[in-house]
């Protein structure tokens, strides 16, 4: 009998039988309809990634508001439908460590670091069945660093001297040495559209594995996959990502099987969640960070003293604890983490309501505080602004919390009003993380922070090839963003999601962002 029963989910796992098939005959020989389902997810898993079918994901972040333009890329929602659609030159490799050809098949640069040439992948097409030229890479990096442009990597390309083509080869000069370039050309913003995106930028023609066929902005998207993708990814023939930004409803989407995985598994019931039948949750540490952000040149944060105040206010064992649950680790009012290689150890400030009172009194404010918050912004957002309330309290310091509605958040409130809860994912080097939010010229720079000695650290740090000297260097801005800045970094998160047995092929590790670093759609398959 056992022979017979490998055999059928051997059958089955190829796709040769149907699984009514399979259980009906499983049946026959006297094995539980139960068992068999289990039988054939484990066959089916262990044959390894199939094509076909439909994966279904809960994803939290998006909005009404939000733009097809993957310049104006902005919440989880957008980055993984970019991820799907598009691809850049380059992409950060799986385990964190160096880069992935995407577009560009490779790249060399001068001795100088300031000449960098990448030789564009033949054969490649478009959804639309346009080839991909080196003229394409030009208009598109052109497009995201134009003095006009609203694209969130315009920070990351403000040094560029000049953009040209010659044949397959996509060439970039520089002002000045950059060895970090490729990974800045890694950034999710900088996705290769026709013509650079210049004749519609929101027509999400891409040369990803998968192609946008129905988009309703804060609510669905459908894609189908591309046939003719360069390198064959993509298993799923569709995916659909649903836009569900309640904590309560997107587990319950995944309980119930309306959806085969979701981002952002509220830390509060994650534990519980894992124990359900037919759910895992996985979750990893990294560069990712849930902060509260001040406009440096707004009243009342443009007084440092009040920033200290509230930096001091702060409980953040308490807020990792109750927030958190566990899942991640105390902050020190500095974006970088040892998940970077260069990273130095600050002292860590301590929650000091005596300090808090302190600056607060040095810098002559009276009365309260206001903070705008959501859900959308970070898990227990509201709570954790609560928690905030109440230890700034004992400082003799009133915080007003004001509740945004989740819709328009990304929109209307960050990086727009001056006092605000968000997010940051990360970035795979200190140099990308500073450039896109702390170098003043920055688009993102969401906490208004302008440093000409922080600018000239950065500049410098770029041509530095002396590690000790380069580290000492992210260390000293470092510094300068957690005295001076806008940034109370209470906790850096851990990425957690949940994941349907339906589907299978969940790779641990890794840096990134959340799903896999929004990968799992992408090479996840339907194993049930």
């Amino acid at each position: 009998m056992n022979d017979q029963i490998d055999y059928l989910k051997v059958r089955a796992a190829l796709g040769r039988i149907t699984r009514r098939e399979f259980i009906g005959r499983m049946g026959a020989l006297g094995v539980s309809a139960a068992v068999a389902n289990v039988m054939l997810t484990n066959a089916v898993r262990a044959a390894g990634p199939q094509k076909g079918g439909t994966i279904r994901v809960g994803i939290q972040g998006g909005g009404s508001g939000d733009s097809l333009d993957p310049a104006m890329a902005a919440n989880a929602t957008m980055t993984q439908i970019v991820r799907l659609w598009g691809e850049p030159l380059v992409e950060l490799a799986a385990s964190g460590e160096g880069l992935d050809p995407k577009v560009a098949e490779s790249f060399t640069s001068t001795p100088d670091a300031v000449t960098w040439t990448f030789k564009i992948r033949s054969g490649m097409t478009f959804h639309n069945g346009q080839p991909v030229t080196a003229e394409d890479v030009r208009a598109t990096i052109e497009r995201h660093s134009g003095e006009d442009t609203k694209s969130g990597a315009l920070g990351l390309l403000r040094d560029i001297k000049s953009l040209s083509v010659d044949g397959d080869n996509f060439i970039v000069e520089l002002n000045q040495p950059n060895a970090d370039l490729p990974y800045l050309m890694a950034d999710y913003h900088l996705i290769i559209q026709p013509n650079g995106g210049n004749d519609d930028p929101t027509a999400a023609i891409g040369t990803g594995p998968y192609a946008l066929k129905d988009a309703e902005p804060g609510v669905r998207f459908v894609f189908e996959r591309f046939d003719d993708h360069w390198n064959g990814d993509g298993n799923a023939d569709t995916v659909e990502l649903l836009v569900i930004n309640d904590d309560t409803a997107r587990v319950a989407a995944l309980q119930s099987g309306q959806v085969d995985m979701i981002n952002r598994v509220p830390p509060r019931t994650a534990g519980l969640i894992d124990r359900a039948p037919g759910v895992k949750v996985h979750n990893k540490s990294g560069p990712g960070h849930y902060v509260f952000i001040m406009h440096c040149n707004t009243a009342p944060f443009d007084n440092n003293d009040l920033r200290l105040a509230l930096k001091y206010g702060i409980n953040r064992e308490e807020m990792v604890d109750k927030i958190l649950f566990g899942y991640g680790s105390v902050g020190n009012d500095t974006p970088i983490n040892e998940s970077y290689p260069l990273h130095t150890a600050f002292e860590q400030r301590e929650y000091d309501p005596d300090k808090a009172a302190f600056h607060l009194k040095k810098s002559g404010h009276d009365g309260s505080v206001l903070l705008r918050t959501s859900d959308n912004s970070f898990p227990g957002a509201p709570d954790a602004a609560a928690l905030f309330q109440q230890t700034l309290s004992q400082a003799g310091i009133p915080l007003e919390i004001k509740r945004e509605p989740n819709d328009g958040y990304w929109s209307e409130v960050w990086n727009a009003q001056p006092f605000c809860t968000s997010y940051w994912g990360g970035r795979p080097t200190q140099d990308q993380m500073f450039t896109t939010a702390y170098l003043s010229t920055a688009d993102w720079n969401d906490t208004r922070f302008q440093n000409e000695q922080f600018d000239q650290l950065l500049i410098a740090a770029r041509a530095e090839l002396d590690q000790e000297k380069r580290t000492q260097m992210y260390a000293d801005m470092g510094a300068l963003v957690r005295d001076e800045g806008g940034l109370i970094c209470p906790m850096f998160n851990d990425f957690i999601d949940a994941i349907s047995d339906r589907v299978a092929g969940y790779e641990e590790g890794g840096v990134g962002y959340e799903l896999m670093n929004f990968y799992a759609p992408v090479q996840m398959w339907v194993a049930a």
